[in-house]
């Protein structure tokens, strides 16, 4: 349950501070007081989307906090610890709104919006006003079925073998959108292979290629400076390395009598065999140096063709070679489509008929609980007032000429909740077939319905706080109290926090609280007030005669009141 609600500097709000308690709360207000920005506080509290604009006046941030008991909850601990908050049977879930953006924390640990409303969704359920028109709309009606705890295993063992059957059917699409792009792109693939073929390509070729046009292309050169190197280093007349010989002798003299001159004649000596090196080599290299301008012109003409292939297909050697590669192995499947497409065929064919029988159990499920939903709705309809109330819900196959499954000789298309079209009937008149609850229920049918839907559910998933908006809409006198004596009843199941315009709900509550809008200064702020037991009292009689309370319309609220089975 809700223990607490505190909210401060949120749109008319200053601060407000708000004990709740087991039961049927109620809060009455005239409109415009500000019930309704008590359940945005509430909303944003629970993860909903929040907007900068709620933040008070002149304030830095608005902040909404709720702590709410939650006893023994595995499944909620286990996401809490996946959550890194701390356990525990109370949880504080605080929201705080700056210009800047949002914050969310749970038990005073920064958690992300979507763990906050995770955690809300597992503990509150929140009807807005205008939530009651989710039932006018068809395709929210298997969501409702799919709530109940029957379907929900069943529904999940069918989505496994939906999520296989759709891997299959994009294997295959896949497949078959290669073979057409394959297709088109086989002569061209053709004539690229053999041209790559043909050109014998290797990734180090370029390298060597330019290294051996180089020596061609200078080898006159290199002859020229190697015959000169030789000339220099064994010349006829005076050379090198007769000139180091005389060098050499004069510094050994010289080291015999001044001593410092032996560092030279080491360094000579070590030039002379260097240079004697150097000189050999050249000699040795002119012997080697190929002229050949035929090999020269063949290197060329490799490298142009080389050139040409890069430029034509926007790739460097290992580029090419690597597309080559991939349009030989496109080839090579373009050789085998018809097999790999007869073999995921098959796949899809037994994937079939897993995926029928899933499909089968869930159908048969669904029409199971709805037909006790069925049944139990009807039963509550007739609390609130609906003598004759008859309510169905169908569940028929979603049939498509280009369905997966067949059932009954006719292809029925699947999707990943099923393969149903959920609908919901009604009928509110004696002798009346049900027809669609969309098209002929008025508002006063639908909050009562929506209110059924709740009970049920509520006390299916055993939610510890449920809150209503103004649930009811379009429904005044007699019925009124049908519904608060319904909503009283809920109440046993779960804390129930309701905001009402109707005396005969009001009458109802555990606990009633007035929300007034109150002028301090030069500001106008939002007040709520725990009504005692004589206040509870005077604010039925006032929803029941306006400003001026009579003596009738306290001794009509008090029976209102008396009736409802004496307040817990």
């Amino acid at each position: 349950m809700i223990k607490s609600l505190y909210i401060k500097d949120f749109a008319l709000i200053d601060e407000l501070d708000v004990q709740f308690e087991k039961g049927l709360n109620i809060m009455t207000g005239q409109t415009g007081a500000g019930k309704s920005i008590i359940i945005g506080a509430l909303n944003m509290i629970l993860g909903e989307r929040a907007d900068t604009e709620v933040i008070r006046q002149g304030a830095q941030k608005a902040i909404a906090e709720a702590t709410i008991f939650v006893g023994e909850n595995e499944e909620l601990f286990e996401l809490l610890e996946e959550s890194a908050v701390e356990v525990s049977k109370e949880l504080i879930l605080r929201r705080e709104i700056r210009q800047a953006g949002s914050r969310a924390f749970i038990n005073d640990t920064p958690v992300n919006i979507s763990v906050l409303k995770e955690v809300g969704d597992q503990l509150v359920d929140l009807h807005g006003q205008h939530d009651h028109q989710m039932l006018l709309k068809e395709e929210n009606h298997q969501g409702v079925i799919d709530q109940f705890d029957l379907v929900r295993p069943v529904l999940k063992a069918y989505r496994a073998e939906y999520k296989r059957m759709s891997e299959l059917q994009k294997e295959l699409r896949d497949l078959k959108r290669r073979e057409r792009d394959l297709n088109e792109k086989m002569e061209l693939y053709q004539f690229q292979v053999k041209e790559l073929e043909a050109a014998e390509l290797d990734a180090h070729e370029e390298e060597e290629l330019e290294s051996e046009m180089n020596l061609l292309d200078n080898a006159e050169d290199l002859d020229q400076k190697a015959a000169a190197i030789s000339e220099i280093g064994n010349g006829d007349d005076v050379s090198l390395m007769n000139l180091l010989n005389t060098v050499k002798l004069h510094l050994e003299d010289m080291a015999r009598i001044e001593p410092e001159f032996q560092t030279y004649l080491d360094e000579v000596a070590t030039a002379r065999i260097s240079i004697q090196e150097a000189v050999q080599f050249a000699e040795r290299y002119r012997d080697g140096i190929e002229f050949n301008p035929k090999r020269l012109e063949t290197l060329r003409q490799r490298q142009s063709e080389l050139n040409r292939l890069q430029k034509k297909y926007q790739r460097d050697i290992s580029g090419l070679i690597k597309y080559y590669n991939e349009i030989k192995a496109e080839l090579n499947v373009a050789e085998n489509f018809d097999l790999e497409i007869e073999r995921i065929q098959k796949k899809i064919f037994d994937q079939a008929e897993i995926l029928k029988e899933k499909a089968v159990d869930l159908h048969e499920i669904r029409i199971q609980v709805g037909n006790q939903l069925s049944k139990d709705i009807a039963d509550a309809l007739k609390n609130l007032g609906i003598e004759h109330g008859r309510f169905q819900v169908s569940v028929d196959w979603m049939e498509s000429g280009s369905g997966w499954i067949e059932i009954g000789g006719a292809q029925v298309d699947c999707t990943s909740n099923g393969c149903d079209e959920v609908t919901f009937y009604i009928s509110t008149n004696k002798g009346e077939s049900p027809k669609p609850l969309a098209k002929i229920a008025s508002g006063g049918e639908i909050s009562r319905v929506m209110l059924s839907l709740k009970s049920i559910l509520a006390k299916e998933h055993h939610l510890p706080v449920m809150i209503f908006d103004e649930i009811d809409t379009g429904i005044s006198g007699h019925i009124s109290e049908k519904v608060g004596r319904e909503m009283r009843k809920l109440s046993e199941y779960c804390q129930i926090v309701a905001i009402t315009h109707q005396p005969q709900i009001a009458s109802q509550a555990h606990k009633h609280y007035r929300v007034e809008k109150v002028e301090e200064g030069e500001r106008t702020i939002t007040k709520i007030i725990s009504l005692s037991e004589e206040e509870h009292i005077r604010e039925v009689a006032g929803l029941m005669s306006g400003e001026e309370i009579t003596e009738s319309a306290l001794s009509s609220a008090k029976e209102l009141i008396d009736r409802s089975g004496m307040r817990n």
